[in-house]
This record gives structure tokens, sequence and C-alpha cells, in this order.
């Protein structure tokens, strides 16, 4: 019940009712009195804002262990009825009320929505196709064991970790790896809980279901990272386990040395750390107010310290680096008579009515350079492996090797030489060949997107190092990295890799920055010191589970959200080393007797206003 009444005399309403009665006992001081009021206003300020000040003073002494008892709350509570004892309530209410507007200020840059969690679990498959004896039955996932049959039809949501017995597909496992293209399966192939089963229909065998599939980890992972996630201590209270007693130990010097217990009560009131909670929330409001204006959504002020703080930057690859879709990068012919845009002409036209990525892509792609398409004929496609299809009356197949071998095609030496080369770069191969022989090969590769260079640099050139974190295979990893200028690299990593390296790096001292848009970097985006998603593009559970978000896709925000957040870092430290030295000069005119509690308190506000003034200037810096 206190604490329920605390709170509410803490909200902004009240917190505004308190600053109008203190505005008013000053108004009337310096008229001379209170007048006909039969109560100073400034006694309202008292009970408002210091009522949850006081309640949260004696909480934390009872309730926290060791030094932590010592709060900033404490000494401004101490000061308080200090002055209340004296008889000077507009100094009382003038200190609590300003730390009351503190704590307002800070809960509203530390909130931060967690739904992501909730989206995670949505994308967990309910039911599954159950082959027994009988037929196939519709069952929970509940009902699934290890060492099940099951089926699983184009279009529908792999229920359960297991291996493919009979059929081909091309499965979607972007929501693990991230990787951009489907992944094509046999029998032996593994499949993944969540993923989609994009094309032909297989049967397979359950290896983990329900709470011990890999989609079910991903959730545990994100549930344990979300709770090792500690609030920031704030900066006065770090600072009062020896501004209590320094506070305490100058004013019974004061006290006893001069004898006046009104010099005692000065210097409390003047060194009641207000400015230097105000320090914080102001200069991180200023700075989340101007990345709001450039697109970049900060959730929390602790996300904004940490990222100045930050000294590597961990780089998801598809849709963060990348485009995250893949077109034509190489047209290899290998037979003569051909050229590059015959081939390319050929395959999109016997692709067109191919629903698989890598054929919609090739097509997209001439129709983009303005080619004019061939209708096609008696098109057939096999699942997981290629098509054939009549162009103008040529038989046309486009696929891999296997399935041109399979189709009695030869494959010359230096089509093996060509795709070995493309393999190597971690492209996709689709091989276009007639009934005679095999014409050529197109390559088809994500694309980097064109501002990630010179972002990298500039993130160098801050001193960051740069790390790319993916699910791709280890030749497109290295060559994208290449392209980039990212300086390290681990491939072929699966969410619980990525946690892991990001934990190595973590105990090795450094601050870490992951950045990613897809559901399989949800994990370690928590983990990280602070994270980033790419927010148009990514998942709606990467952009919850990190703590900014880019909301226009442009990697080139990197570099000016590290100079905003050093910047931030650097005004922070400067109100505080300014809120100092004006206590200190406050102190020694108390001392003197040139400050009385009242006069102490104005200067104590103006310290504080003089604060917010120098992080308001943030808002309106370039940081270009």
């Amino acid at each position: 019940m206190l604490k329920r009444v605390t709170d509410w005399l803490a909200g902004l309403p009240m917190t505004a009712v308190s600053g109008v009665c203190l505005l008013l006992s000053l108004l009337l001081r310096l008229r001379g009195g209170t007048g006909a009021l039969p109560l100073d206003p400034a006694w309202a300020a008292v009970v408002i804002s210091g009522a949850p000040l006081l309640y949260l003073a004696v909480w934390r002494m009872v309730h926290n262990p060791g030094i932590s008892k010592i709060s900033s709350a404490l000494l401004i509570s101490i000061a308080m009825c200090a002055a209340v004892a004296i008889g000077d309530l507009f100094a009382a209410g003038e200190v609590a009320f300003i730390m009351a507007i503190g704590a307002i200020l800070e809960e509203r840059t530390t909130q931060r929505a967690r739904k992501g969690l909730t989206s995670l679990i949505r994308l967990t498959p309910v039911q599954g196709r159950l082959l027994t004896e009988s037929g196939e039955t519709m069952v929970p996932i509940a009902q699934i064991r290890p060492g099940d049959r099951l089926r699983i039809l184009p279009g529908e949501a792999v229920p359960v970790d297991g291996v493919i017995l009979c059929g081909q597909t091309s499965v979607d496992q972007s929501i693990l790896t991230g990787e951009s293209l489907p992944v094509d399966k046999g029998p032996g192939g593994t499949v993944y809980c969540g993923t989609i089963n994009r094309f032909g229909a297989v049967e397979v065998e359950a290896a983990k279901a329900g709470e011990d599939s890999s989609l079910h980890l991903l959730i545990r992972m994100v549930r344990e990272a979300e709770a090792k996630q500690a609030p920031m201590q704030r900066i006065a209270d770090r600072a009062a386990s020896w501004l209590v007693p320094v506070a305490l130990l100058i004013a019974a010097v004061a006290y006893f040395g001069t004898g006046e217990l009104v010099k005692a009560v000065t210097v409390l009131v003047v060194f009641c750390p207000c400015a230097l909670v105000l320090a914080t929330p102001t200069a991180i409001m200023a700075a989340i107010g101007q990345a709001t204006r450039h697109g970049v959504i900060i959730k929390s002020g602790e996300a904004l310290e940490r990222m100045g703080k930050a000294d590597v930057v961990a780089l998801d690859k598809t849709g963060t680096l990348t485009f995250g879709r893949p077109d034509v990068s190489d047209i290899a012919v290998c037979a003569d008579g051909w050229g590059q845009t015959a081939l390319l002409v050929l395959c999109a036209s016997a692709e067109t009515h191919s629903e698989h990525p890598l054929g919609k892509a090739v097509t997209a792609h001439a129709r983009a350079r303005g080619l004019a398409l061939h209708p096609a004929a008696d098109f057939c496609m096999t699942a997981g492996r290629g098509i054939r299809a009549t162009v103008e009356g040529r038989q046309v197949w486009c696929g891999s090797a296997a399935w041109l071998t399979g189709q009695g095609i030869p494959l010359s030496a230096l089509v093996q030489q060509t795709l070995h080369r493309l393999q190597d770069e971690g492209k996709a191969a689709i091989l276009v060949a007639d009934a005679a022989q095999c014409l050529g090969v197109i390559a088809l590769s994500d694309t980097l997107r064109p501002e990630t260079p010179q972002a990298v640099a500039r993130l160098h050139d801050m001193g960051v190092h740069t790390v790319l974190l993916t699910g791709d295979n280890r030749q497109a990893a290295a060559c994208f990295a290449a392209q980039a200028g990212v300086d390290d690299v681990q491939a072929e990593l699966l969410p619980a890799d990525k946690v892991a390296s990001l934990a190595v790096m973590q105990q090795a001292g450094h601050t870490v920055c992951m950045v990613g848009d897809g559901v399989n970097d949800a994990p370690a985006l928590k983990t990280a010191d602070v994270s980033v998603a790419m927010g148009c593009m990514g998942s709606d559970i990467a952009v919850d589970a990190a703590d900014i978000a880019l909301m226009r896709d442009d990697i080139a925000m990197l570099p000016y959200l590290k100079r905003l957040s050093n910047a931030t870092v650097a005004t922070i430290k400067l109100s505080i080393t300014l809120s100092m030295c004006i206590n200190f000069a406050a102190i020694v005119l108390s001392l003197c007797g040139l400050l009385t509690p009242t006069t102490g308190a104005l200067v104590h506000n103006a310290g504080s206003c003089f604060v917010v003034l120098i992080a308001a200037l943030l808002y309106d810096r370039r940081f270009d």
C-alpha cells in the first residue's frame, strides 16, 4: 500500500503539482512572507516529492547489501529533513523536487519494450503429419517423439529436428542460420524445427522434438540472455558511498567549528547531488531525440552509454552487410557460339515458371536489363535439383551439376573448373544445358550494400574492431568480409555459436555491439553489451530484442550512432565535473556564511539548470 502511494506521488502529475507549489512559495518569499495562507506552499513540495525519496532511502537502508545501503536518496533525505528542522521549507522542497524530476527523466529514458519473445514463440509449429501403419494423422507437437516418421508438404513449417528419409526439397533455414538462400536437401539431410519446406514433399525421422528442438533452444537462449540484463547503476548512487560521509563530515565541521546550525544545513543542501542525478538522463534524452530525427530508435539510456564504450562491433552478414537477396553476379559461357546475353536470355526464359528463388532471381535480373524473354513450354521442376523446359524448340535444362549428369549431359573440364571457382567464392550456381552439352554457368550471390565498406572504414577510424558472425558458408563469408573490410570472420554459426563467440569477446574485456536483422540473431542481440537491429527489413523479433533499431536499414548510420554515443558520454562526464565544481564552490561560500539554505538552494538549482542546458546542446549538434 505504501509503495503504491509513493509511486503515485512520484508520478509526473503530482511532481508537476509539487513544482507549482514550490514556485508559489518562492514568489511569496520574494514578496515578504506567506501572506494570508495558513501554510507555506513549500510543504506540498516536501510531502509530494519528499515522501517517495524518504521511502526509497529507508527501503535501501533495510534491503540493500553492504555499501549500497548508502544512496543519493539518503543524502538528499538528510538535507531535506535538516532544512525542515530549521524551518527552511523552500530549501527542503527544492532538493526533493529536483530529485523527483531526475527520477522521472531517468525512467523515461530507460523504458524498453520486451515483446520479441512472444513473437518468437508464435513461430513454433503446433502440429505435424505423423505417419503410422494406419496412415497419416495430424497430431499436436507434444505427441511427437524421437524416432517418429513425419511427412512435410511444400509450404509447411518443419515441426521437429530430424533427418530426411526420402524426398528432395529446398528448405528456408533463415530463421536459424540467417542464410539468404534456401538449402537443397535430400535423403540423409538434416532439417530443423521452425524452418520452412519450400518445394518437394519429404519424409523425416524425428530426432529432437518439443522442448529439445532447435527453435525451443532459441527461445530459451533469448529468455536467459534477457534475464542477465541488469539496469545500469545510477552514477549518483555509485558516488553516494563517499558523498554521504563527506557531506556529513563537512556539515559537522561547520556546525562544531562555528556553532551555527544554519551553516551545517546549508552545506547539506548545496552538497545534494541533484545536478549529478540530472546529468545522465538529460544528456541521454537530448541524444535520443536527435537520433530519432535521423531514423535511429534508441530504447534506453543504458544502450546509448554502452554504445559509447563499445570497442568491438560484431556484424551479421545477410540483411546487414548485404541486401539479403540473390542476384546474378557472374555469367560464364562454356560452349562455342554463345554469348553472355544469349545464355542469360535462354536460362531466364526457361525459369519463367520456376518458384525457386534462384530461378526467380535470374528471370528478374534479365527483365531488369530490359531483355526480351521467350515463351517456355513443357516446364517441369524437380524439387531441390533443377528444371526442364522447351524454349524456341530447344530443350533446356537448368540446375545443379548432379542434375545435369543424371540427365546424361556431360560436363566439360571448363565447366567443372568454373564450378570450383564459383564455389570457392561462396556463390550459388545454375548450370544451363541443352540436349548435347552444358552451355554455361550463371552464378548468383547476395549483394553487398554499397555503403558498407565506407561504414566499416569509419568504424575503424574510431578505433572499433569489426567481426563478421554469420551462418553462411566460409567461402561466402570470407568473400564478403574482404569486400567490406571487416577485420575477422566467423562463419557457419548457429545461434548458440554466435552467443558463444560474443561471450568469448566479453570475457576478454571487450564491450561488444552486435548488429543483426534476423530471428536467428535474437539470442546474440540479447547477449551483447549493446545491440542494433536493421529495423525495416529485420524481423519484429530482432527489432524487439535489440537495444537500438536503424529504421532506414542504412548501415552507414552505425558510425553516426557511435559518434553520437561518444559525444553523449563525454557530455555526461563534463556535466558531472561542472556540477561537482559548482557544489564545491557553494560549500566554500556556505562555510563563509555567504549562503543560507534558501540562497544555497537557488544556487543548487542554477547548477542543475546549467547541466540541463549543456545536455540540450546535443540535440542540434551535427555528427555527419
